[in-house]
């Protein structure tokens, strides 16, 4: 019995070696991966190896016709639609453009490949363009190249009036006019001094050099449009505090440059406050209304009435639950309510639209629990709904304001189909006649033509490629089918779609919507690790609603690593229901829960997804998400690269934290901080910032790194000196490696490589 027992011992022996060979093969990376993932980047494929996969209609001004660029393998060339003709051709002869380019140029410039890649519209004979920093025109009929000289820039500092009578400019913090007549100058403010600035504005990104630098100079006047009336702001930035920046990125300086911005943070009241202010230019006196002076996060925006001195105002309150829109007449300064928007979470994408030939006023609401369209008559002050029903309205495309007709994208509206396509429909102002425009069970993205009679319609999904057509704006028909994306080489390359899959969320029954991205070489005998790819921002959503969108991502570049790589929306997302939505609201420290049921649901019906090996990896949001993965679900989540990240929102940028998580500042602020986590880590985690970001300030990056340390946790800190929230040239491939090859060593247990080519070609 002894000898079939050492044999048996023996067969097992040789087949654990066998499998584990077999895994540590499959550990393996090699440059011929590394080169199929650089070949997956966006930059390398889009109208290079899969072409016209997102086709842009430049409309003429006159609406006479537009122009789109077509590509194909080794070819760019420039078309138009003619209108009415609906005649397509080239927009020029290509070779004589290039023949004549050649002789001005005094280089070689090939028909196919012309030196530029826009063009402006002049007329039907001319347009114009640009090549290497000069400006030319071309004549259609003749294909004479002319030297155009550039236009001189338009003064920053001063407006002139729509009459052209006046023209209006601030000296000395204080807003003058002056008459382009006479030249007499009108002094119409008196006030006004350093850090309350009359007819100024912030800029978000107005950074200081050093704690007592100036901001730049700003000026911002809003003219009526009978020349009679200028609405502009006070910019108070007295009581305004700021947020700092180290800057070691100037090779010249061998000590850092300090500089601050004025920002405030959730909860703050010493923040940058706008003050309107309203002036009648015949009698040079000035309207203060009795509207609230706000902070620069929820300042008061204006659209004139065509009614003379009249004028509209939208602002919120802070924390974002409640919207008003208000009349003002200037000649009496009465002010009139017409809505006010209300809720117990938030209010967000509040929008409005004027149709004062039809007495009408359009709005968003959320009121029936969905984003949807109202109609407010502006002579009876009643409200109604528009087109009532459980689906999403995205954005208001069009107005025909004379046949008071509306032209809405929306998602969720036709039964069967992914919730987060969106398509194109037309309803008159009262809410009669709706009617589907693009029927197709696709995305549909459109653009407009200047009157309205036409629109341009690019449509796909994550799985099929683009169509893109020219349809009737009336009856949504197609007219001219204008390309088809050409993606014959990128299938070549063994490249598939990635897997839709839709998934449960934490109520046990709202369907959740994703995608899976699988390495080209894929085995389903195999256990690939898991990637999830987050931003679980509130404000948007990251399904790959669009073919471009399914590889803009860059998310199969990581998969030919041999990772699978998922992105899905939870519940909080933005884009259905505000139910849906509203699961956010001051739980943005639980959104990846669902990502986590995903993950669950997918390794239970997968085998080949390994959920013992799961990564994350995202930026701003998503980077918060990314760390924030490690210490609200460490025995998840081994590995996170978090990039940009805003680590407490206690430490933000006001108006992003005040919506979504409430005002005033609470202890779920501190609770969901990541900072206050810290000593819950166990993977590996990698925090990346930039040195110079004025979005997301560094500090709470530095602040999460001492945390760690304090909690004695180890962790990974890359810090690009010179780069702002988005990372640029060789830092964003610098970044784009080390967040590649962290994942290699630490989910995938393989030798990085970091000396591969961004360029290399993979090897025959």
């Amino acid at each position: 019995m002894i000898a079939p027992i050492k044999k048996c011992c023996f067969f097992l022996i040789v087949c654990a070696g066998l499998i584990a060979s077999f895994t540590a093969r499959g550990q393996e990376v090699n440059r011929n991966d590394y080169a199929r993932a650089v070949s997956f980047l966006m930059e390398n494929i889009n109208n290079k190896t899969a072409f016209n996969l997102f086709v842009r209609a430049h409309w003429y001004p006159d609406s006479s016709g537009l122009w789109y660029m077509h590509y194909g393998p080794g070819n760019k060339v420039f078309n138009r639609v003619s209108f009415p003709s609906l005649e397509v051709s080239h927009l020029f002869d290509h070779q004589k453009v290039a023949d004549a380019l050649r002789v001005i140029l005094k280089e070689e410039v090939q028909a196919t490949d012309l030196p530029f890649n826009s063009v402006d519209y002049i007329n039907k004979e001319h347009i114009q363009f640009s090549v290497k920093g000069k400006i030319f025109q071309l004549n259609l009929e003749a294909h004479t190249i002319t030297s155009v000289a550039p236009q001189k820039e338009e003064y920053l500092f001063e407006s002139r009036s729509p009459d052209g009578k006046w023209v209006a400019y601030s000296e000395d913090y204080n807003l003058f006019i002056k008459s382009t007549e006479t030249g007499k100058v009108y002094q119409l403010s008196t006030r006004g001094k350093q850090n309350y600035e009359y007819g100024s504005y912030y800029g978000w990104f107005d950074k200081m050099e050093g704690e007592n630098g100036e901001r730049p100079q700003r000026f911002y006047v809003n003219w009526s449009p009978d020349s009679k009336w200028i609405q502009t702001s006070i910019c108070d930035l007295r009581y305004a505090d700021k947020m700092y920046l180290l800057d070691w990125s100037v090779d010249t300086l061998y000590r850092s440059r300090l500089l601050s911005y004025f920002r405030g943070s959730p909860g703050d009241t010493t923040m940058v406050h706008m003050i309107p202010a309203f002036y009648n230019i015949e009698q040079k006196k000035e309207i203060v209304p009795d509207l609230p002076r706000n902070t620069h996060i929820n300042g008061i925006s204006f659209r004139w009435s065509a009614a003379p001195g009249q004028v509209y105002a939208h602002y919120s309150e802070r924390g974002y639950q409640k919207s008003h829109i208000l009349k003002l007449d200037l000649k009496t300064n009465q002010l009139t309510t017409l809505i006010t928007e209300t809720s117990d979470t938030r209010i967000d994408n509040f929008n409005y639209w004027l149709i004062e030939a039809k007495n009408r006023l359009i709005f968003t609401s959320e009121r029936s629990g969905w984003k949807q369209l109202y109609t407010l008559n502006l002579e009876t002050g009643k409200i109604k709904p528009i087109g009532l029903g459980d689906y999403y309205v995205n954005t208001v495309q069009q107005i025909d304001t004379k046949k008071g007709i509306i032209y809405f994208l929306a998602s969720g509206k036709e039964p069967g189909r992914n919730l987060y396509h969106q398509h194109l429909y037309r309803v008159t102002t009262d809410g009669k006649k709706l009617k589907l425009l693009t029927g197709e069970d696709a995305h549909h993205e459109v653009s407009f033509s200047p009157d309205g009679n036409y629109f341009f319609d690019n449509f796909s999904t994550a799985t099929t490629p683009t169509i893109s057509v020219l349809r009737d704006a009336g009856s949504g028909r197609i007219l001219v089918e204008v390309s088809r994306a050409d993606i014959k080489r990128l299938l070549a390359k063994n490249w598939r779609p990635p897997q839709v899959f839709e998934a449960t969320g934490r109520d046990h029954k709202t369907r959740i919507y994703g995608a899976l991205w699988k390495p080209t070489d894929f085995d389903p005998m195999k256990k690939y690790p898991l990637i999830d790819h987050s931003y679980t921002g509130p404000h948007t959503q990251m399904f790959p609603k669009s073919f471009s969108m399914t590889l803009a991502r860059n998310n199969q570049a990581l998969a030919e690593l041999g990772f699978i790589v998922m992105m899905v929306d939870g519940m909080g997302t933005a884009g259905r229901s505000k139910a849906f939505h509203d699961v956010s609201y001051k739980q943005m420290g639980f959104n990846l829960t669902d990502h986590v049921l995903a993950i669950e649901q997918l390794g239970s019906q997968y085998s080949w997804i390994d959920t013992d090996k799961v990564g994350i990896f995202g930026h701003s949001a998503g980077g918060y998400d990314a760390a924030h993965a490690m210490l609200q679900f460490p025995d998840v989540y081994k590995v996170a690269v978090a990039s940009s990240g805003d680590h407490d929102f206690r430490m933000e940028k006001a108006w992003w934290p005040e919506m979504y998580m409430g005002w005033p500042v609470d202890s779920s602020y501190h609770l969901q901080s990541s900072i206050t986590m810290a000593g819950k880590l166990k993977g590996s985690l990698l925090l990346v910032h930039g040195g110079l970001d004025d979005n997301v300030n560094p500090s709470a990056t530095f602040k999460l790194a001492e945390a760690l340390v304090k909690a004695d946790k180890e962790f990974d800190l890359l810090i690009l000196p010179s780069q702002r929230h988005g990372y640029r040239g060789q830092h964003a491939k610098y970044f784009r490696k080390k967040r590649w090859n962290y994942f290699v060593a630490h989910l995938l247990g393989a030798e990085p490589i970091w000396d591969f080519d961004w360029e290399q070609t993979l090897s025959k």
